[in-house]
């Protein structure tokens, strides 16, 4: 074989290498360049907060161990939002299509798992969204975690409880006009919860006092959804009287982020909005925060008061390390369709 042939095979295979590896290592620079750029925005700066002030309504018996891991509890409440791209099955638990099924979705729908599956398949809750039972599920799987005082458990399910739990109680994640594509309002999603709470959050008052132990899990995590749902008409009612009002080029702005020129909602028409909601998005953050403390003083009460004070530290190890390093990968590969090196 012609060496020069050879050569040019495996430079060609070099750089396909090396140029594979600085893509992902952009998208990564990238990626935490916008997680870092939208700190205070309902996204992951809201659902840290959400799980943060939560903590401080426990009572004292849960706070000690809830307080000396608050900052696992609070940095990991964004994990499920980092699944989606990585784990099968993850989009679905985020939210509801509450009106595919109709104006009496909460009449229609089983309220439990398995009798939800008799009647309308598997397949057709998880196209539309499976958060309420969802929620459920994890409520069920803390109250193990405490019954077995695995501190490790107690804190990962702890974290994604309070992102499911926040996530039902934003009124865009109960319908599937989710971003305002099906009205023309293109967009209104991450007006809603990133500008709104980006210019509006300092001023809100989110303490809720303390935690409350929940009769019917079933029951409340239903209801809290329902209120969410409730809330959309007015999302989209006031985004399209006001946008009637506005000029285009008053309606957006430019601004600069990270240096970066960007378009958005204009303070003038984002002011407006926000006070058309009257405290709508301070409204269901709150109640997202209650729920979250709410839910996890339940479980606990549950699992028979469990005293968490002789629950050993919880230090990741290094298998669950290279176990967080492998999905942040397959995050990375399924969002741009990257092969992994085993594939030919």
């Amino acid at each position: 074989m012609d060496s020069s042939l050879l050569n040019d095979k495996h430079l060609r295979k070099f750089f396909k290498y090396f140029f594979k590896k600085v893509l992902i290592l952009s998208v990564s620079l990238l990626l935490l360049t916008v997680e870092t750029s939208f700190g205070s925005t309902w996204g992951f700066w809201a659902h840290r907060r959400i799980n943060r002030l939560a903590v401080f309504s426990l009572p004292p018996e849960m706070q000690y161990f809830y307080k000396k891991h608050i900052d696992y509890i609070t940095e990991n409440a964004v994990n499920p939002d980092r699944r989606r791209y990585a784990v099968v099955g993850e989009a679905e638990r985020h939210f509801i299509d509450l009106d595919v099924y109709g104006d009496s979705a909460l009449k229609i729908l089983p309220k439990v798992w398995q009798a939800a599956v008799k009647k309308l398949g598997e397949d057709s809750l998880r196209k539309h969204g499976i958060v309420p039972w969802y929620i459920q599920t994890a409520a069920y799987q803390l109250t193990d975690a405490f019954k077995d005082k695995d501190s490790k458990r107690i804190l990962r399910i702890s974290a994604d409880l309070g992102h499911y739990v926040a996530d039902s109680n934003v009124p865009l994640h109960t319908t599937r006009n989710y971003n305002g594509q099906l009205t023309h309002q293109e967009g209104i999603h991450a007006f809603w919860e990133s500008r709104l709470p980006e210019l509006y959050a300092a001023e809100y008052d989110l303490w809720i006092g303390k935690a409350v132990y929940i009769e019917n899990l079933t029951e409340s995590i239903w209801s809290s959804v329902d209120r969410a749902h409730l809330a959309s008409d007015s999302v989209f009612l006031f985004e399209k009287q006001l946008s009637e009002a506005f000029e285009p080029d008053k309606k957006y702005s430019y601004e600069l982020r990270n240096n970066v020129l960007s378009r958005t909602y204009s303070q003038d028409f984002s002011l407006q909005y926000h006070s058309l909601l009257k405290g709508q998005v301070e409204r269901q953050m709150k109640a997202s925060i209650s729920m979250v403390s709410d839910l996890w003083y339940t479980c606990w009460i549950n699992a028979g008061q469990p005293d968490l004070s002789t629950l050993n530290d919880y230090i990741p190890d290094e298998k669950e390390k290279k176990a967080e390093a492998a999905e942040q990968r397959s995050w990375l590969q399924r969002l741009l369709h990257i092969r992994s090196e085993s594939d030919n």
